[in-house]
C-alpha cells in the first residue's frame, strides 16, 4: 500500500481512552516514543508493576511502528499506552500530534485498545534516577527512554488502579 494512503487510513482510527484501557484483561506495554529511541516497558498480567523492557531504534516513524507492533505481538499484550509529551501549561504541540499519529499507527497495525497518557516529568524523573545512580554516558543513552517507558507505564497502572 502507498505511504499516502496509509497516512489517510490512519488518520481516521480513533484512539481509545482510559476507561477503555481498564475494560481490558492482560498485559500492557508502554512506549515512549522518540526520533532516535522508543523506550518500551511492559506490565505484569496482574497490572501491578511496569518493567523496562528495552528500546527500539529503526529510524522513521512507519519503521517504529512496526517494530513495536512486533514487540507488542512477541509480549502477548492486551493493550498499549504511548506517552503523550504535554506541556506544562497543558496544551498539546507538534510533539504531542506526532505521538498522536504514532499511536494510531500502532492502533491499526495491531488491532489492540491503544490510548496515551501524559508523560509530564517522566523525561526528568528518570534523568533524577539516573543521577543519583551515576549512570553517565553511553550506558545512560541505552536507559534513559527504557526508563521512561516504565515510569510512564507505571504512573498509568496506578491510575487505573484508582479509577471508579
Amino acid at each position: 500500500m502507498p505511504e499516502n494512503d496509509t497516512i489517510m487510513n490512519e488518520e481516521f482510527v480513533e484512539l481509545d481512552t482510559l476507561e477503555t484501557l481498564k475494560s481490558t484483561a492482560g498485559k500492557i506495554m508502554a512506549v515512549d516514543f522518540g526520533d532516535t529511541r522508543t523506550g518500551l516497558a511492559v506490565s505484569d498480567g496482574s497490572r501491578f508493576l511496569a518493567s523496562g523492557i528495552g528500546y527500539v531504534s529503526p529510524g522513521g516513524i512507519e519503521k517504529t511502528a512496526e517494530a513495536v507492533s512486533a514487540e507488542a505481538k512477541e509480549q502477548r499484550v492486551a493493550a498499549i499506552v504511548v506517552g503523550l509529551p504535554v506541556n506544562m501549561d497543558g496544551t498539546q504541540g507538534s510533539r504531542a500530534e506526532r505521538c498522536k499519529k504514532f499511536a494510531r499507527m500502532l492502533k491499526e497495525q495491531t488491532g489492540l485498545c491503544v490510548t496515551t497518557f501524559d508523560e509530564r516529568m517522566t523525561t526528568m524523573t528518570a534523568s533524577r534516577y539516573l543521577n543519583e545512580t551515576n549512570t553517565r554516558g553511553k550506558k545512560r543513552k541505552g536507559v534513559i527512554d527504557t526508563l521512561s517507558a516504565q515510569i510512564i507505564l507505571q504512573n498509568c497502572l496506578d491510575r487505573l488502579k484508582y479509577m471508579n
